[in-house]
Protein backbone atom coordinates (compact mmCIF):
# COMPACT_ATOMS: atom_id res chain seq x y z
CA UNK A 1 0.00 0.00 0.00
CA UNK A 2 2.62 2.21 0.92
CA UNK A 3 4.13 2.05 -2.45
CA UNK A 4 1.53 2.56 -4.54
CA UNK A 5 0.32 5.34 -2.65
CA UNK A 6 3.73 7.68 -2.65
CA UNK A 7 4.01 7.00 -6.03
CA UNK A 8 0.44 8.59 -6.89
CA UNK A 9 1.32 11.23 -4.34
CA UNK A 10 4.47 12.31 -6.51
CA UNK A 11 1.91 12.13 -9.57
CA UNK A 12 -0.20 14.66 -8.27
CA UNK A 13 1.75 16.62 -6.14
CA UNK A 14 2.44 19.53 -8.19
CA UNK A 15 -1.44 20.38 -7.21
CA UNK A 16 -1.80 20.18 -3.91
CA UNK A 17 -3.47 23.36 -2.13
CA UNK A 18 -1.28 24.11 0.99
CA UNK A 19 -5.07 24.13 3.42
CA UNK A 20 -8.74 24.19 1.94
CA UNK A 21 -8.43 21.05 -0.46
CA UNK A 22 -11.91 20.73 -1.61
CA UNK A 23 -11.46 16.66 -0.94
CA UNK A 24 -11.16 17.24 2.40
CA UNK A 25 -13.76 19.18 5.60
CA UNK A 26 -17.56 18.25 5.18
CA UNK A 27 -18.45 14.89 6.92
CA UNK A 28 -14.25 14.54 7.56
CA UNK A 29 -14.97 15.82 10.74
CA UNK A 30 -17.85 13.49 11.71
CA UNK A 31 -15.22 10.36 10.48
CA UNK A 32 -12.73 11.68 12.46
CA UNK A 33 -14.86 12.27 15.57
CA UNK A 34 -16.15 8.55 15.33
CA UNK A 35 -12.27 7.43 15.62
CA UNK A 36 -11.18 9.51 17.94
CA UNK A 37 -9.87 8.11 21.32
CA UNK A 38 -10.18 11.01 24.19
CA UNK A 39 -7.60 10.94 26.90
CA UNK A 40 -6.85 12.37 30.17
CA UNK A 41 -4.47 9.63 31.38
CA UNK A 42 -1.90 7.47 30.19
CA UNK A 43 -4.13 4.64 30.48
CA UNK A 44 -6.19 6.21 27.73
CA UNK A 45 -3.52 5.84 25.43
CA UNK A 46 -3.35 2.16 25.75
CA UNK A 47 -3.93 1.42 21.92
CA UNK A 48 -1.59 3.83 20.79
CA UNK A 49 1.36 2.17 23.53
CA UNK A 50 0.15 -1.36 22.39
CA UNK A 51 0.50 -0.75 18.76
CA UNK A 52 4.02 0.90 19.42
CA UNK A 53 5.42 -1.42 22.13
CA UNK A 54 6.57 -3.96 19.50
CA UNK A 55 8.52 -1.80 16.83
CA UNK A 56 12.12 -1.20 16.79
CA UNK A 57 11.82 2.46 16.72
CA UNK A 58 8.95 4.76 18.13
CA UNK A 59 8.95 8.26 16.75
CA UNK A 60 7.11 11.63 18.56
CA UNK A 61 6.89 14.21 17.05
CA UNK A 62 5.78 18.05 18.11
CA UNK A 63 4.43 20.54 15.88
CA UNK A 64 6.37 22.96 17.43
CA UNK A 65 9.37 23.67 19.44
CA UNK A 66 8.22 25.18 22.54
CA UNK A 67 4.72 23.49 23.33
CA UNK A 68 4.42 22.21 26.90
CA UNK A 69 1.33 19.68 25.70
CA UNK A 70 4.05 18.05 23.25
CA UNK A 71 6.81 17.09 25.68
CA UNK A 72 4.34 16.12 28.57
CA UNK A 73 2.68 13.49 26.62
CA UNK A 74 6.10 12.27 25.03
CA UNK A 75 7.42 11.78 28.25
CA UNK A 76 4.37 9.81 29.28
CA UNK A 77 4.08 7.92 26.65
CA UNK A 78 8.15 7.52 26.70
CA UNK A 79 7.55 6.41 30.25
CA UNK A 80 5.40 3.52 29.54
CA UNK A 81 7.48 2.30 26.66
CA UNK A 82 10.31 2.23 29.26
CA UNK A 83 8.88 0.78 32.03
CA UNK A 84 6.42 -1.61 30.23
CA UNK A 85 8.28 -2.81 27.37
CA UNK A 86 12.07 -2.45 27.49
CA UNK A 87 12.53 0.67 25.50
CA UNK A 88 16.37 1.10 25.74
CA UNK A 89 16.89 4.62 25.02
CA UNK A 90 15.57 7.88 23.89
CA UNK A 91 17.12 10.22 21.25
CA UNK A 92 16.42 13.90 20.68
CA UNK A 93 16.57 16.52 18.07
CA UNK A 94 19.99 18.02 20.02
CA UNK A 95 23.49 17.99 20.19
CA UNK A 96 25.45 15.24 20.94
CA UNK A 97 28.30 16.90 23.25
CA UNK A 98 25.93 18.52 25.45
CA UNK A 99 23.05 16.19 26.04
CA UNK A 100 26.06 13.29 26.35
CA UNK A 101 26.46 14.81 29.91
CA UNK A 102 22.61 14.79 30.63
CA UNK A 103 23.06 10.48 29.77
CA UNK A 104 25.91 10.58 32.02
CA UNK A 105 23.72 11.67 34.76
CA UNK A 106 20.51 9.60 33.74
CA UNK A 107 22.96 6.92 34.12
CA UNK A 108 25.00 7.91 37.26
CA UNK A 109 27.99 7.63 35.49
CA UNK A 110 31.90 8.85 37.12
CA UNK A 111 32.13 12.34 37.49
CA UNK A 112 28.27 13.64 36.34
CA UNK A 113 26.42 16.17 37.24
CA UNK A 114 24.13 16.90 40.34
CA UNK A 115 21.02 16.78 38.87
CA UNK A 116 19.57 17.23 35.05
CA UNK A 117 19.01 20.83 36.26
CA UNK A 118 22.46 21.49 36.28
CA UNK A 119 23.20 19.83 32.93
CA UNK A 120 20.41 21.64 30.93
CA UNK A 121 21.40 25.38 32.44
CA UNK A 122 24.69 24.47 31.29
CA UNK A 123 23.71 24.68 27.51
CA UNK A 124 24.99 27.61 25.74
CA UNK A 125 23.61 27.10 21.89
CA UNK A 126 20.28 28.96 21.22
CA UNK A 127 17.66 28.06 21.39
CA UNK A 128 18.43 27.36 25.08
CA UNK A 129 14.73 26.67 25.64
CA UNK A 130 14.17 23.36 23.34
CA UNK A 131 16.19 21.57 26.02
CA UNK A 132 16.89 23.67 28.67
CA UNK A 133 13.46 23.56 30.02
CA UNK A 134 11.38 22.28 33.54
CA UNK A 135 9.76 19.47 31.39
CA UNK A 136 12.74 17.57 30.20
CA UNK A 137 14.32 18.05 33.81
CA UNK A 138 10.75 15.91 35.30
CA UNK A 139 11.32 13.18 32.39
CA UNK A 140 15.87 13.27 32.67
CA UNK A 141 14.95 12.95 36.69
CA UNK A 142 12.36 10.15 35.82
CA UNK A 143 15.23 8.18 34.10
CA UNK A 144 17.51 8.02 36.97
CA UNK A 145 14.85 7.39 39.33
CA UNK A 146 14.03 4.45 37.26
CA UNK A 147 17.76 4.03 36.20
CA UNK A 148 18.79 3.34 39.76
CA UNK A 149 16.59 0.78 40.13
CA UNK A 150 17.90 -1.60 37.09
CA UNK A 151 21.91 -3.08 36.70
CA UNK A 152 23.89 -1.11 34.83
CA UNK A 153 23.63 -3.24 31.52
CA UNK A 154 19.70 -2.29 31.33
CA UNK A 155 19.99 1.19 32.08
CA UNK A 156 18.18 3.88 29.65
CA UNK A 157 19.88 6.52 27.83
CA UNK A 158 19.45 10.01 26.32
CA UNK A 159 21.33 11.26 23.38
CA UNK A 160 21.25 14.12 21.42
CA UNK A 161 21.30 13.12 17.58
CA UNK A 162 21.95 16.37 15.64
CA UNK A 163 25.26 17.81 13.53
CA UNK A 164 25.28 21.03 15.44
CA UNK A 165 27.49 21.84 18.43
CA UNK A 166 30.23 20.78 16.38
CA UNK A 167 33.12 23.16 18.15
CA UNK A 168 32.51 21.14 21.67
CA UNK A 169 32.44 17.87 19.93
CA UNK A 170 35.91 18.50 18.68
CA UNK A 171 36.75 19.46 22.29
CA UNK A 172 35.57 16.64 23.82
CA UNK A 173 37.15 14.31 20.98
CA UNK A 174 40.66 16.26 21.71
CA UNK A 175 40.13 16.16 25.43
CA UNK A 176 39.36 12.35 25.55
CA UNK A 177 42.35 11.16 23.45
CA UNK A 178 44.87 13.76 25.59
CA UNK A 179 43.99 11.57 28.41
CA UNK A 180 44.55 8.36 26.53
CA UNK A 181 46.34 8.15 23.61
CA UNK A 182 49.06 10.81 23.33
CA UNK A 183 49.62 10.02 19.43
CA UNK A 184 46.36 9.71 18.48
CA UNK A 185 45.52 12.71 19.65
CA UNK A 186 48.12 14.77 18.23
CA UNK A 187 47.36 12.65 14.83
CA UNK A 188 43.54 13.90 15.36
CA UNK A 189 44.70 17.63 16.25
CA UNK A 190 46.51 17.53 13.07
CA UNK A 191 43.85 16.72 11.37
CA UNK A 192 41.24 19.23 13.14
CA UNK A 193 44.05 22.16 11.91
CA UNK A 194 42.22 22.45 8.72
CA UNK A 195 39.19 23.07 10.37
CA UNK A 196 40.27 25.21 13.38
CA UNK A 197 41.94 27.78 11.34
CA UNK A 198 38.26 29.28 11.23
CA UNK A 199 38.65 30.70 14.71
CA UNK A 200 35.45 28.06 15.51
CA UNK A 201 33.18 29.99 12.52
CA UNK A 202 31.72 26.95 10.76
CA UNK A 203 29.82 29.66 8.31
CA UNK A 204 32.99 31.17 7.78
CA UNK A 205 34.50 28.37 6.59
CA UNK A 206 31.67 27.28 4.92
CA UNK A 207 31.83 31.11 2.85
CA UNK A 208 35.43 29.98 1.97
CA UNK A 209 35.13 26.88 0.64
CA UNK A 210 32.21 28.11 -1.83
CA UNK A 211 34.55 30.92 -3.20
CA UNK A 212 37.60 28.40 -3.26
CA UNK A 213 36.68 24.88 -3.62
CA UNK A 214 39.45 23.89 -0.93
CA UNK A 215 37.46 22.38 1.75
CA UNK A 216 38.46 19.50 4.90
CA UNK A 217 36.69 17.09 3.71
CA UNK A 218 39.17 14.31 3.55
CA UNK A 219 40.91 16.06 6.89
CA UNK A 220 37.99 14.81 8.70
CA UNK A 221 36.79 11.69 7.10
CA UNK A 222 40.36 10.25 8.03
CA UNK A 223 39.80 11.46 11.48
CA UNK A 224 36.59 9.57 11.68
CA UNK A 225 37.74 6.83 9.72
CA UNK A 226 41.18 6.56 12.08
CA UNK A 227 39.37 6.79 15.71
CA UNK A 228 37.20 3.85 14.59
CA UNK A 229 40.10 1.83 13.95
CA UNK A 230 41.68 2.48 16.75
CA UNK A 231 39.47 0.46 19.59
CA UNK A 232 42.57 -2.20 20.28
CA UNK A 233 44.87 1.32 20.97
CA UNK A 234 41.84 2.32 23.71
CA UNK A 235 41.62 -0.43 25.39
CA UNK A 236 41.49 1.61 28.69
CA UNK A 237 38.49 3.29 27.65
CA UNK A 238 34.97 1.90 28.06
CA UNK A 239 32.80 0.85 25.92
CA UNK A 240 30.60 3.90 26.39
CA UNK A 241 33.38 6.26 26.05
CA UNK A 242 34.36 4.97 22.84
CA UNK A 243 31.09 5.17 21.41
CA UNK A 244 31.27 8.68 22.63
CA UNK A 245 34.27 8.97 21.18
CA UNK A 246 33.59 7.78 17.67
CA UNK A 247 30.44 9.91 17.75
CA UNK A 248 31.80 13.23 18.46
CA UNK A 249 34.08 12.48 15.21
CA UNK A 250 30.82 11.74 13.40
CA UNK A 251 29.62 15.02 14.35
CA UNK A 252 33.07 16.82 13.23
CA UNK A 253 32.81 15.02 9.44
CA UNK A 254 29.07 15.72 9.26
CA UNK A 255 28.52 18.65 10.29
CA UNK A 256 31.28 20.04 7.78
CA UNK A 257 29.36 18.74 4.79
CA UNK A 258 26.14 20.24 6.28
CA UNK A 259 28.00 23.62 6.44
CA UNK A 260 29.58 23.62 3.03
CA UNK A 261 26.59 21.80 1.15
CA UNK A 262 24.10 24.96 3.00
CA UNK A 263 26.33 27.47 0.77
CA UNK A 264 27.57 25.10 -2.14
CA UNK A 265 24.72 23.74 -3.24
CA UNK A 266 20.71 25.08 -3.90
CA UNK A 267 18.95 21.82 -3.35
CA UNK A 268 18.30 19.64 -0.49
CA UNK A 269 21.63 18.56 -0.42
CA UNK A 270 22.54 20.13 3.11
CA UNK A 271 19.06 19.40 4.52
CA UNK A 272 19.51 16.04 3.95
CA UNK A 273 23.13 15.77 5.19
CA UNK A 274 21.71 17.02 8.33
CA UNK A 275 18.68 14.24 8.39
CA UNK A 276 20.98 11.60 7.34
CA UNK A 277 23.55 12.13 10.12
CA UNK A 278 20.40 12.01 12.46
CA UNK A 279 19.26 8.74 11.30
CA UNK A 280 22.61 7.34 11.53
CA UNK A 281 22.95 7.82 15.13
CA UNK A 282 19.74 6.71 15.76
CA UNK A 283 20.86 3.42 13.88
CA UNK A 284 24.35 3.77 15.69
CA UNK A 285 22.66 3.71 19.19
CA UNK A 286 20.01 0.82 18.27
CA UNK A 287 23.53 -1.61 16.93
CA UNK A 288 25.17 -0.68 20.56
CA UNK A 289 22.12 -1.67 22.86
CA UNK A 290 22.40 -4.97 21.05
CA UNK A 291 20.17 -7.50 19.23
CA UNK A 292 16.22 -6.65 19.85
CA UNK A 293 17.02 -3.69 21.02
CA UNK A 294 14.53 -0.90 20.65
CA UNK A 295 14.30 2.99 20.94
CA UNK A 296 12.48 6.08 21.09
CA UNK A 297 13.09 9.75 18.98
CA UNK A 298 11.68 12.62 19.88
CA UNK A 299 11.87 15.75 16.92
CA UNK A 300 9.70 17.82 14.85
CA UNK A 301 6.80 16.32 12.92
CA UNK A 302 9.16 17.34 10.02
CA UNK A 303 11.96 15.06 10.66
CA UNK A 304 9.47 12.06 12.27
CA UNK A 305 6.31 12.10 9.73
CA UNK A 306 7.16 10.18 6.89
CA UNK A 307 8.37 12.66 3.98
CA UNK A 308 7.47 11.02 1.27
CA UNK A 309 3.28 11.76 2.01
CA UNK A 310 4.06 15.33 2.29
CA UNK A 311 5.12 18.53 -0.37
CA UNK A 312 8.69 17.99 1.13
CA UNK A 313 9.09 14.66 -1.92
CA UNK A 314 8.66 17.35 -4.18
CA UNK A 315 11.45 19.41 -3.05
CA UNK A 316 13.54 16.01 -3.06
CA UNK A 317 14.16 16.17 1.03
CA UNK A 318 14.10 13.04 3.35
CA UNK A 319 13.74 12.80 7.13
CA UNK A 320 14.14 10.09 9.86
CA UNK A 321 10.35 9.02 8.85
CA UNK A 322 10.87 8.22 5.78
CA UNK A 323 14.46 6.71 6.20
CA UNK A 324 13.42 4.52 9.05
CA UNK A 325 10.69 3.01 7.26
CA UNK A 326 12.65 2.12 4.37
CA UNK A 327 15.79 0.93 6.80
CA UNK A 328 13.36 -1.30 8.91
CA UNK A 329 10.02 -1.65 7.38
CA UNK A 330 6.70 0.34 7.58
CA UNK A 331 5.92 -2.74 10.75
CA UNK A 332 9.17 -2.07 12.71
CA UNK A 333 8.58 1.74 13.01
CA UNK A 334 5.35 3.71 14.53
CA UNK A 335 5.64 7.37 13.72
CA UNK A 336 3.23 9.66 15.80
CA UNK A 337 2.25 13.34 15.29
CA UNK A 338 1.39 15.76 17.43
CA UNK A 339 -0.49 19.66 16.66
CA UNK A 340 -3.13 22.05 17.70
CA UNK A 341 -5.84 24.56 17.26
CA UNK A 342 -4.38 27.51 18.94
CA UNK A 343 -2.35 28.31 22.02
CA UNK A 344 1.31 29.77 22.68
CA UNK A 345 4.61 28.91 21.81
CA UNK A 346 7.86 29.86 22.97
CA UNK A 347 9.82 31.29 19.67
CA UNK A 348 12.14 33.12 18.25
CA UNK A 349 11.24 35.99 15.81
CA UNK A 350 14.94 35.67 13.99
CA UNK A 351 17.46 33.09 14.52
CA UNK A 352 19.84 34.07 17.18
CA UNK A 353 16.96 36.06 18.91
CA UNK A 354 15.24 36.81 22.18
CA UNK A 355 13.25 34.03 23.34
CA UNK A 356 9.15 35.18 23.42
CA UNK A 357 6.00 33.98 24.73
CA UNK A 358 4.18 34.01 21.40
CA UNK A 359 0.14 33.31 20.64
CA UNK A 360 -0.56 30.54 17.73
CA UNK A 361 -4.02 31.76 16.03
CA UNK A 362 -6.72 29.41 15.29
CA UNK A 363 -5.79 27.09 12.24
CA UNK A 364 -6.75 27.84 8.48
CA UNK A 365 -9.69 26.50 6.85
CA UNK A 366 -9.39 23.21 5.73
CA UNK A 367 -6.15 21.99 7.29
CA UNK A 368 -6.03 19.03 9.56
CA UNK A 369 -6.13 21.07 12.64
CA UNK A 370 -9.22 22.79 11.79
CA UNK A 371 -11.20 19.90 10.68
CA UNK A 372 -9.98 18.15 13.81
CA UNK A 373 -11.61 21.43 15.87
CA UNK A 374 -14.68 21.04 14.39
CA UNK A 375 -15.17 18.37 15.56
CA UNK A 376 -15.80 19.60 18.73
CA UNK A 377 -13.65 17.84 20.94
CA UNK A 378 -10.92 19.09 23.25
CA UNK A 379 -8.29 16.65 22.63
CA UNK A 380 -7.65 13.21 21.75
CA UNK A 381 -5.32 10.90 19.85
CA UNK A 382 -6.16 8.47 16.24
CA UNK A 383 -4.56 5.16 15.88
CA UNK A 384 -4.44 4.72 12.18
CA UNK A 385 -5.50 1.53 10.68
CA UNK A 386 -6.16 0.00 6.86
CA UNK A 387 -9.49 1.87 6.73
CA UNK A 388 -7.98 5.10 7.25
CA UNK A 389 -5.45 4.80 5.08
CA UNK A 390 -8.03 3.89 2.11
CA UNK A 391 -10.49 6.54 3.05
CA UNK A 392 -11.39 9.28 0.28
CA UNK A 393 -11.36 12.16 2.26
CA UNK A 394 -8.81 11.18 4.53
CA UNK A 395 -5.98 10.30 2.13
CA UNK A 396 -6.44 13.71 0.51
CA UNK A 397 -3.65 15.77 0.97
CA UNK A 398 -4.74 18.44 3.72
CA UNK A 399 -2.61 21.55 5.09
CA UNK A 400 -0.85 20.51 8.74
CA UNK A 401 1.08 23.40 10.81
CA UNK A 402 4.64 23.44 11.30
CA UNK A 403 6.58 25.79 13.41
CA UNK A 404 9.78 26.46 14.14
CA UNK A 405 12.62 27.97 16.56
CA UNK A 406 11.89 30.80 14.31
CA UNK A 407 8.01 32.05 14.19
CA UNK A 408 6.10 34.95 13.04
CA UNK A 409 2.39 34.57 14.00
CA UNK A 410 1.45 36.86 11.27
CA UNK A 411 2.71 34.85 8.58
CA UNK A 412 1.29 31.33 10.66
CA UNK A 413 -1.24 30.90 7.54
CA UNK A 414 2.27 29.84 5.62
CA UNK A 415 3.29 27.69 7.92
CA UNK A 416 0.95 24.76 6.66
CA UNK A 417 2.56 21.31 5.32
CA UNK A 418 1.00 19.23 2.52
CA UNK A 419 0.28 16.27 3.87
CA UNK A 420 -1.55 12.82 3.55
CA UNK A 421 -2.07 12.26 7.66
CA UNK A 422 -2.90 8.36 8.34
CA UNK A 423 0.34 7.65 5.84
CA UNK A 424 2.57 10.31 7.09
CA UNK A 425 1.86 8.45 10.64
CA UNK A 426 0.88 5.76 12.29
CA UNK A 427 -0.99 7.87 14.73
CA UNK A 428 -2.16 11.43 15.22
CA UNK A 429 -2.53 13.52 18.67
CA UNK A 430 -4.72 16.38 18.64
CA UNK A 431 -5.11 19.61 21.13
CA UNK A 432 -7.77 21.91 21.05
CA UNK A 433 -5.02 24.88 22.86
CA UNK A 434 -2.10 24.26 23.97
CA UNK A 435 0.49 26.37 26.29
CA UNK A 436 3.92 27.18 26.03
CA UNK A 437 7.10 25.10 27.89
CA UNK A 438 8.83 26.09 30.37
CA UNK A 439 12.12 27.52 30.30
CA UNK A 440 14.92 27.41 32.92
CA UNK A 441 16.74 30.37 31.02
Amino acid sequence: MYKRLIRLFILFSSGLLICGSTLAGGGLENYIASRAIGFSRMADLDLLVEKASGRKLVLLGEASHGTHEYYAWRDSISRSLIAGHGFRFVAVEGDWASLYELNRYVKNMPGAASSAGEVLRALGRWPLWMWGNEEVVAFAEWIRSYNDGVSDDQKVGFYGMDVYDEWRSKDVLLEMLASHDKELYDRSAGLLACMMSFNRDSWAYARNAAGSGKDCTEELAELYNMVGAERGRLIHMSDDDFFNLRQNARVVKNAEKFYRKSFTRRDASSWNSRVRHMHATVSSLLNSYGEGAKGIVWAHNTHIGDARFTDMVRWGQENIGHLSRELHSPEEVFLVGFTTFTGRVQAGSEWGGRRQRMNIPRAARGSIEHICYSTGLRKFALVFNDDDRSHHDLTASIGHRAVGVVYNPDNDHRQFVPSIIPLRYDAFIFFRETNALTPLH
